[in-house]
């Protein structure tokens, strides 16, 4: 064999080791389990761009599944005596088992999809009673799903306040997950309160 013949299957044979040592790699990887564990409602800095180009409501959360391995979408709202609720249901539509223990993450956003500053009240308290159920460590299989309710109240205490309304919802599972924006089944219409709320995570009823 030729000088210029044994350098090039040398250089081959190099590659060839690099490119399997890159590829082991990227298969460890892929087999190490994530841990996604809640750190809060309430956002701090400007929100994530969400992945999703429009809200999720009637999407299937199992049929279109991001990398995320998990799809966030509202079961819609209601109203009653100026007290407004929007269901949310996180589901695990990946292959591996998910773990929540916390609050969503929200930012609510103008028609522009600019974020309004608003108080995130973590438990609901200072809105409404019923929704102060603390966290609990969830650990979803693939199907299974876990829900939360985001509340908040179309009150105007103060005429000299601007009333805000926002047009747009953007959730994350908990602190420094992907966010998704969600429908909101209608405004935003949190007054001149200035806040918002959401409960903890918990098991979706069968």
């Amino acid at each position: 064999m030729s000088e210029d013949r044994r350098m090039i299957s040398l250089r081959t044979a190099a590659r060839r080791r690099t490119s399997a040592a890159v590829a082991a790699t990227l298969l460890l990887a892929a087999c190490t389990p994530a841990d996604h564990r809640g750190q809060g409602g309430d956002p701090t800095g400007p929100p994530p761009k969400s992945p999703s180009p429009t809200p999720s409501a009637s999407v299937d959360p199992i049929a279109d599944c991001p990398a995320s391995g998990v799809r966030i979408r509202s079961t819609g709202g209601d109203a009653a005596m100026g007290l407004r609720a929007l269901g949310l249901e996180l589901a695990n539509c990946g292959d591996r088992p998910y773990r929540l223990n916390g609050y969503p993450v929200l930012w609510v956003l103008n028609e522009e999809r600019e974020p309004i500053i608003l108080r995130v009240v973590n438990g609901a308290g200072d809105i409404t009673s019923g929704f102060d159920q603390p966290p609990q460590q969830l650990t979803l299989q693939k199907g299974e799903r876990a829900v939360a309710t985001v509340l908040w109240r179309n009150l105007v205490t103060d005429a000299t306040v601007r009333a805000t309304a926002g047009a747009y919802l953007r959730v994350a599972p908990s602190a420094g997950q992907p966010s998704e924006d969600v429908d909101p089944d209608g405004p935003i219409d949190v007054g001149n309160t200035g806040r918002i709320g959401v409960s903890a995570w918990r098991t979706a009823p069968l």
